[in-house]
């Protein structure tokens, strides 16, 4: 993994642009929705969204194959509280996460341990949780909350 990871936006038509993450591959594209723009990509917020979601993903794989465990195929859903801050300004307000295990929880050795470090191997959720709440679910294939344990 580059320690200097960077993108490169070229504007389309209006608030469309053509987002490169390596100039080999095709672009994904992001767009506004209307009034704005007109829908034809992922908005910023889904772009933060899958940042998000994608990182918790690869952590909790990564922490469980650490263990030598397989609980695939992981489903992962997120979405995010957008309201007015102080200065009526719109900003993303908090981020829940539901992590889905295609396991019985049961069926997973040092599954406490794995829940107990995984957001911590999570550099972009570790980081958006500095200023915006990221709450995390993790559900195994038999609907058992996993995590948080309460």
């Amino acid at each position: 993994m580059s320690d200097t990871p960077s993108v490169r936006l070229v504007q389309q038509s209006d608030y469309q642009f053509a987002i490169y993450f390596d100039e080999e591959q095709s672009p994904i594209y992001g767009d506004e929705p209307p009034p704005l723009g007109k829908s034809q990509g992922a908005t910023p917020s889904q772009f933060l969204l899958a940042g998000v979601a994608n990182c918790l993903s690869d952590s909790l794989l990564f922490a469980l194959r650490k263990f030598k465990q397989n609980p695939e195929p992981i489903e992962t859903k997120a979405r995010c509280d957008i309201g007015r801050n102080d200065q009526n300004r719109l900003r993303i307000l908090a981020i829940d996460v539901e992590i889905r295990i295609g396991v019985p929880g049961t069926a997973l050795e040092n599954l406490d341990r794995v829940l107990a470090q995984f957001q911590d191997f999570c550099t972009v959720s570790s980081s958006v949780n500095l200023g915006i709440p990221v709450n995390v679910t993790v559900i195994d294939s038999d609907d058992q909350k996993l995590y948080p344990v309460l």
